[in-house]
Order: structure tokens, then C-alpha cells, then sequence
């Protein structure tokens, strides 16, 4: 295994951390008597692996059902200080319902400390104002960590690139969770901001969010080569030293083996990469032309912005990306989550549009005379049954 410190938290990181919110029983909690013996044992086996292959990094969250409860027999099989814990805990409207949810995270994982508490999906502006205000989350963690029961606190993040940089301004955080990737590089600003700040740079999703990229992705798959699709993602990511680890949400043992395979082409990812994004690149200008490619979301509202609350960005995004590499599953999926997972993915689709909004909302767009025909195509490549996250499956 390969590690990097993460950033003033001083830790050694693993480049892959072992994510905690696709090997657990239930997206709710759960007696031990409805757990069943071969789900545990897999979960067992998954962390094993984990740490057998250098992965010291276990992170989990509050949010993530029965995951939490699951973990503590498995971590106290090892000695404390030789694992990194990660939780998360939703921010709240008072400091009282932090500090208990807070409390039942560490009930469960059967922890006196944590090494990383992660206040949950600071998603818009009102959870970033609920956890910096007097009296708010973060005095919680701050008292916890005068109690040696939280030793570093950061930040996890779906929210839009303007509340992720006032989250990192505010310098109340030492380490971020949040989306970028090849398809999604519109957080590249939030990635150097929290560099220059030397904070953790934690990427979530980078193979779900990125693309569903262990599927088969008959388009892709030669355009990587010979790298696989989550290998070259894993290598374009680790490529920036800004970036300290990626999540592997393991749902069996295995699951971690593609990564650590691409780990032999580590010291000289950069150089790796490099043919294969030009190869992309080239792609993307082919299929949708220059131009598009360098500023597609210049001038574009943000979903609050747009009236009945269609996310555009997203929407462009998604069509850009999926038409170009034939990340349909990817794009049916994402497309079809808009309206149904509240603050973690917001904003509607193409059907709450009003189409004789559209010159209003464009006027700062170089592409206003293109975007509603691509609007009308992504809805009808992408439309299909509405799709909830997986926490609410």
C-alpha cells in the first residue's frame, strides 16, 4: 500500500480507504438477531482484507444504518492505534441532537475516540450556517476533542462549488470529503483551496459517482487502455498530490483488488495517465467539440436559481460525460435521482422544466441557443423510473 499525510492531521493515509456503506446489513438500524451470520462474516472478511493489504483507514457513518454496529466486533480485533476510524454524524438544528446522535455512533462502534469525525453532508448553505454558528455542531466537536474523543473533525460534501470553498475558508476544518474525478471536475477549485490550506483531501465515490466504472463500459474500456476504466479514475486522482486518498466502498474482499493492482504504475501515474486523458479528451472534442469541452457551465444558473428548481448543471454534466464515454447506466441512474434525494443530490429534471424560461436562465451561457435541444436529448436518452439514493432503498 501506498500513503500520504493527510494534511495537518499529520496522518499516515492510506491512498485507498475502506468505505463502510455497502457491506452492511440494513440502511437502518437493526437488532444483532436480524443480522445475518454470512452478511457478517463478509464484513468480517471485507475489513480483514482491508488491513491485511495496508487499508488502516475504516470509515463509516451514522448514516449508514447498521454499518456502524456491524464494525465494532471487527475492530476490536485489532489493535486500536493500528486503525484510522472515520464516522459521520448529520449536522443538526441544535447542539443537544449532534451530541446525542454523536453519542449512538460511539454506542455502536464500541469506541472511546475516533480519529475522524466528519460533520455529514454539508450540503447548502443552511447546514454550513447550523454547524459554524454559537452553539452550533462545531462547538460540540470542538469540547469532544478537549476530551480526547474526537482527535481531527472535517466536513463531507454533495453541496456546489461556492458553499464547499466557504466551508474550506472558514478554516474551522482539517480535512474535506467531497466529489472529483474525471467526470466531475467542477470541484477542482475546492481541491486547491483545501491544499492550500493543508487539508485532508478525502474523494467519495470516485468509482460509483465516476461513472459506475465496474461495469463493463464497452466504449470506455479501450479508450483506458491498458489501464481499466477505475484504474486509470484511481491514477488520474492520485496523479495530483493534493489528493490523499480515494473511498473503495467494498462490498466483499475482493472488491479491492483491481485498485491495489494499479498501484504497480504509482510512482509514475502522471506520466500513466497522461496518453490515456489525452485519448479522452480528444474524445469529448469529437463527440461534443472544443469549445463545449472548455467552458460547457459558464453562465449557468444553479438548480435554486432556475425556475421549478431544474438542476442544469447537472443535467449538462451528466449528458457531456455519458454521451461521450457510454456511461448510460451511470447516466440513468444520476438522472433520475434528481428530485427523489433531497440535499444530497438536488434539484429537479427536464420534465419540471418551463421551456420559456430558458432564455432568462441562459442569458450568461455561450451555448443558450444550444442548451435546450440538449436539454430535450438528455431527457429523452436518460428519463426513465425515478431512482432513490441508497440509503433510502
Amino acid at each position: 500500500m501506498k500513503y500520504r499525510r493527510f494534511g495537518r492531521t499529520e496522518l499516515s493515509m492510506p491512498v485507498f480507504s475502506c468505505g463502510g456503506m455497502r457491506y452492511q446489513q440494513s440502511w437502518s438500524d437493526v437488532p444483532w438477531s436480524e443480522v445475518k451470520s454470512d452478511g457478517q462474516k463478509n464484513l468480517e472478511a471485507t475489513i480483514h482484507r482491508a488491513v491485511e493489504l495496508g487499508i488502516h483507514h475504516i470509515e463509516t457513518a451514522r448514516g449508514y444504518g447498521s454499518s456502524e454496529m456491524q464494525l465494532a466486533p471487527v475492530l476490536a480485533q485489532f489493535p486500536r492505534e493500528k486503525l484510522i476510524v472515520q464516522t459521520k454524524v448529520m449536522p443538526k438544528p441544535t447542539a443537544r441532537e449532534f451530541e446525542e446522535t454523536f453519542e449512538t455512533s460511539m454506542r455502536y462502534l464500541g469506541l472511546e475516540h475516533v480519529d475522524l469525525l466528519s460533520i455529514h453532508g454539508i450540503n447548502h448553505q443552511g447546514h454550513l450556517d447550523e454547524t459554524l454558528r454559537p452553539g452550533g455542531c462545531l462547538e460540540v466537536c470542538r469540547r469532544l476533542q478537549r476530551e480526547g474523543r474526537v482527535r481531527h473533525v472535517g466536513f463531507s460534501t454533495h453541496a456546489t462549488p461556492d458553499v464547499i470553498s466557504a466551508a474550506i475558508r472558514s478554516d474551522e476544518f482539517d480535512y474535506v470529503n467531497l466529489h472529483w474525478y474525471l467526470v466531475n471536475d467542477l470541484n477542482r477549485v475546492c481541491v486547491a483551496e483545501a491544499a492550500q490550506r493543508d487539508m485532508g483531501v478525502f474523494i467519495i465515490s470516485p468509482n460509483d459517482k465516476g461513472g459506475k466504472l465496474y461495469l463493463e463500459l464497452p466504449q470506455l474500456r479501450p479508450l483506458c487502455a491498458p489501464l481499466t476504466p477505475m484504474q486509470f479514475n484511481d491514477l488520474y486522482c492520485l496523479a495530483r498530490p493534493e489528493v490523499h486518498t480515494l473511498s473503495v466502498g467494498a462490498a466483499r474482499p475482493s472488491d479491492f483488488d483491481e485498485h491495489v493492482a494499479a498501484l504497480e504504475h504509482y510512482e509514475r501515474a502522471a506520466a500513466v495517465v497522461e496518453p490515456i486523458e489525452r485519448r479522452l479528451r480528444a474524445e469529448l472534442e469529437r463527440v461534443h467539440g472544443a469549445d463545449w469541452c472548455r467552458r460547457w457551465w459558464t453562465g449557468l444558473p444553479e438548480h435554486f436559481e432556475v425556475p421549478g428548481g431544474v438542476n442544469l448543471v447537472e443535467i449538462l454534466r451528466i449528458w457531456t460525460y455519458a454521451k461521450a464515454f457510454g456511461l448510460t447506466e451511470w447516466a440513468k441512474f444520476r438522472y433520475n435521482m434528481l428530485g427523489n434525494a433531497d440535499h444530497w443530490f438536488p434539484g429537479e429534471h427536464v420534465e419540471k422544466l418551463d421551456a420559456t424560461c430558458l432564455p432568462g436562465v441562459l442569458q450568461g451561457s455561450p451555448f443558450a441557443e444550444r442548451i435546450p435541444g440538449i436539454l430535450r436529448e438528455a431527457h429523452a436518452l436518460y428519463h426513465d423510473a425515478p431512482v432513490k439514493r441508497l440509503s433510502q432503498s
